[in-house]
């Protein structure tokens, strides 16, 4: 995949170099980039020649002089410019194969790239990491990484990831420890086999590699009606109460929002997630909503008469109702939280950022809104086009409602800010 351009910022160097979307950055000073790292490194000069490919297909060379620490300005379509590295792979518990046909190409794509996930936080396990990828990681020192491990048992986790290369994962963690790269931990947690006892023994493994583990996030398997195969069990109650007591013995673990909810417990106080590290994994994100929430300087009234609609996903709610409470004392403002049901993953599958189209308008089509609130998380990076392929367009033309897209889940600000 080569360094096509996918946004210029305004104002930006690369604006006043007439660089457009669609061209390609060739080189930097001579050098081929294979990714972002690469591209980061290469623009560290105050001084640099650069190869472009514009979309007529003309070659341009330009000599530049900037300040050395001075961003271009460039947004590329993808963080690596030759192949991502793909997941070798087949996890029992895999979220790809549990989709249908039909939905955004990108959805296919099962990437185990360490650059992906040091550049923007995706999980890998560590299995297709070659001699050549950790000198590499060790000449630049890397990190942190976020690493997939479900189980140090070498047996078991060559089971649960069906690769027989899966069972090397202490070896390689000890090699991050040995190299002082830190990392971030995720475990699926699947009912009947990394759970329980063998839960105890990742544990207790990843906290003898003491700070280079930086947290642990601890998340419940997610199973679609799509699934074929070998069966899996949803975590339940019992299961839920038993992985909270198991974490609260470790430092930096921490369980999924999911597992709370399913527990029936509180979402504990900010202190249980310390630098809230996992977010994206569900890990915090309700009570960093609430958190963030209170640090707002909320208006005392609004210019004309509003009512908001936010729709979200079932983990979300009871959070956005508490929010609501505290809008719905602002004059003029009506707001209320609609949860949106997943007819199309079934009911098993409660995040917002699975969303689709079909579901969203069934929600929200006959609720009385001046306009509905939702993450953009719901939507492709860059786009207004949902996971089904339909596009922010379609829901509008068949609710009727107009939408305000927030770009942080975890926040309101941008809600509040838009408040006349």
């Amino acid at each position: 995949m080569p360094a096509i351009v996918n946004k210029v910022t305004e104002g930006s160097i690369a604006e006043e170099l007439e660089i457009e979307v669609g061209d390609e950055i060739l080189s930097i000073d001579n050098t081929k980039m294979e990714d972002m790292i690469d591209y980061g490194f290469l623009c560290k000069t105050d001084l640099m020649t650069i190869e472009i490919k514009k979309k007529s297909g003309d070659i341009e060379v330009v000599e530049l002089e900037k300040d050395y620490d001075e961003d271009l300005g460039i947004v590329f379509e993808s963080a690596v410019f030759d192949k991502i590295k793909p997941c070798l792979n087949h996890c029992i518990f895999c979220f790809v194969d549990q989709q249908p046909e039909g939905l955004r190409d990108t959805l296919y794509i099962k990437d185990d790239d360490y650059r992906l996930s040091y550049l923007q936080g995706t999980y890998i396990t560590l299995t297709n990491l070659k001699d050549k990828d950790k000198e590499r990681i060790k000449k630049l020192h890397l990190g942190p990484f976020y690493v997939s491990i479900h189980t140090t048992n070498p047996e078991l986790r060559v089971k649960m990831l069906r690769n027989p290369n899966a069972g090397k994962a202490l070896e390689n963690l000890k090699w991050l420890r040995k190299n002082k790269i830190p990392f971030h931990a995720q475990i699926v947690l699947c009912p009947g086999y990394n759970d329980g006892k063998e839960l105890e023994r990742t544990l207790s493994d990843l906290a003898e590699l003491k700070n280079t583990v930086l947290s642990v996030a601890i998340v419940p398997v997610g199973i679609t009606k799509f699934r074929d195969g070998e069966k899996l069990k949803q975590v339940d109650k019992k299961c839920a109460l038993e992985t909270i007591k198991i974490a609260s013995k470790y430092k930096r673990v921490c369980c999924s929002d999911e597992f709370f909810l399913l527990a029936g417990e509180k979402i504990p106080p900010a202190k249980y997630y310390g630098a809230f590290a996992q977010l994206d994994d569900g890990v915090g994100s309700i009570r960093y909503l609430l958190e963030d929430f209170k640090k707002i300087e909320l208006p005392d009234r609004i210019s004309k008469p509003q009512k908001v609609l936010f729709a979200t996903s079932f983990a979300a709610v009871d959070a956005i109702k508490k929010i609501c409470n505290k809008l719905n004392k602002i004059k003029n403002l009506t707001t209320d939280v609609v949860a949106v049901k997943s007819d199309y993953w079934g009911e098993n599958i409660t995040v917002a950022g699975l969303i689709t189209t079909d579901d969203l308008i069934k929600a929200i089509k006959d609720k009385d809104c001046d306009y509905a609130v939702i993450p953009s998380v719901m939507l492709r990076q860059y786009s207004e086009v949902f996971l089904d392929g339909n596009t922010l367009d379609y829901v509008k033309e068949k609710t009727g409602k107009n939408f305000l897209v927030i770009n942080n889940i975890y926040s309101m600000r941008e809600f509040v800010d838009s408040l006349k």
